[in-house]
C-alpha cells in the first residue's frame, strides 16, 4: 500500500507539476504570442479581443462577423450543428439574411454571402471571407463618409492567404479589420 502511494505522489508531481510547468516554459519561449491567447490591442495598448475568437459588432460603421449560436462565449464552444434542412436553421438563417439586408438595402438577397448568416464548427470563428467584408462596404462608406476604394484597399491590406498556401479559404480577421478602420482618417 505504501508503494502505491509513492507511484501516486510521484506521478502527481511528474503529470501535475512537472510536465505542466515545462510545456508551458517550452510555450512562452517559443511562442510567447500564441501561448498568451493572440490577444489584440488598440492604438492605446489596451487589450480589446483576442485573434482567435470573434467578436459581435452591431454598429453599423463597423464590420460584422459570422452569427454565432453561443454569442462567441468561449467557454462554450460549439454549435447546434443542425442539418440544412432543419425548419429552426432555415428560420433562423432567413431572419439573419432579412436583418442583413435591412443594415445593406443596397445589397439584393442573392448577394448575401453565406459565411455572414451561418455559424462556423465552433461557434468562435472571427474571419469571413473578403467577399463578405466587401458587401458591407458601401454600408460603411456611407456612415463613415470614406470612399469605396478607401475601404477596398483596407480589406485587401488585412485579407490572410491560406494556410501554408493551401488549406482554408482567403480571410479577414474583422476585430483586425475593425481596428485599423477606426484609424482611417
Amino acid at each position: 500500500m505504501l508503494k502505491n502511494i509513492r507511484v501516486s505522489l510521484v506521478l502527481l508531481l511528474i503529470c501535475g507539476v512537472i510536465y505542466p510547468l515545462l510545456m508551458t516554459g517550452i510555450a512562452q519561449a517559443l511562442m510567447p504570442i500564441q501561448a498568451n491567447g493572440s490577444l489584440i490591442t488598440d492604438a492605446n495598448g489596451n487589450v480589446v479581443g483576442s485573434k482567435l475568437i470573434g467578436q459581435t459588432f452591431t454598429d453599423p460603421k463597423y464590420f460584422s462577423g459570422r452569427v454565432s449560436s453561443i454569442e462567441y462565449n468561449a467557454a462554450g464552444s460549439g454549435s447546434n450543428n443542425y442539418a440544412p434542412s432543419n425548419p429552426e436553421l432555415i428560420e433562423r438563417t432567413k431572419k439573419d439574411v432579412a436583418a442583413f439586408l435591412v443594415a445593406n438595402p443596397i445589397i439584393v438577397q442573392a448577394a448575401v454571402p453565406a459565411d455572414l448568416v451561418t455559424n462556423s464548427a465552433s461557434g468562435l470563428d472571427p474571419h469571413i471571407t473578403p467577399e463578405a467584408a466587401r458587401v458591407q462596404v458601401p454600408r460603411i462608406a456611407a456612415v463613415r463618409n470614406l470612399t469605396i476604394e478607401q475601404l477596398n484597399q483596407l480589406i485587401s491590406k488585412h485579407t490572410e492567404d491560406r494556410s501554408l498556401g493551401l488549406f482554408g479559404e482567403k480571410r479577414v480577421n474583422v476585430l483586425e479589420l475593425n481596428i485599423a478602420l477606426d484609424q482611417v482618417k
